[in-house]
């Protein structure tokens, strides 16, 4: 799988606006989280590219958190979730989550 890293960091694509998740409402295209063309063109905040590239290369994916999608940096190798509530996402790492043992 493609992704794109800079500075030993990890370009994560997440949608922090409610209504609709982006990777958490389509979990059979992992690829949706570090697609580097996708990242490239929210850096640059080219929307209406973005729609049509998405639509070619992923057609059939419900597409209604794109427009809310930040993207996140996390060094290579980082373990982590997406959490999501009411279609917002979240990253939550592994290393952070508190376990509990019966």
């Amino acid at each position: 799988m493609n992704k794109l890293i800079r500075d030993g960091k990890v370009a994560v694509l997440v949608s922090p606006g409610y209504g609709a998740g982006w990777s958490s409402w389509n979990p059979d295209t992992v690829e949706l989280l570090f697609d580097p063309a996708i990242v490239e063109l929210v850096e640059h905040n080219k929307w209406e590219e973005l729609d049509v590239y998405v639509k070619l290369k992923y057609p059939g994916i419900y597409d209604g958190g794109m427009r809310d999608l930040e993207i996140e940096w996390l060094p290579v190798g980082t373990e982590f979730i997406i959490k999501e509530h009411d279609g917002a996402e979240t990253i939550e790492i592994k290393s952070d989550i508190i376990w509990y043992r019966a």
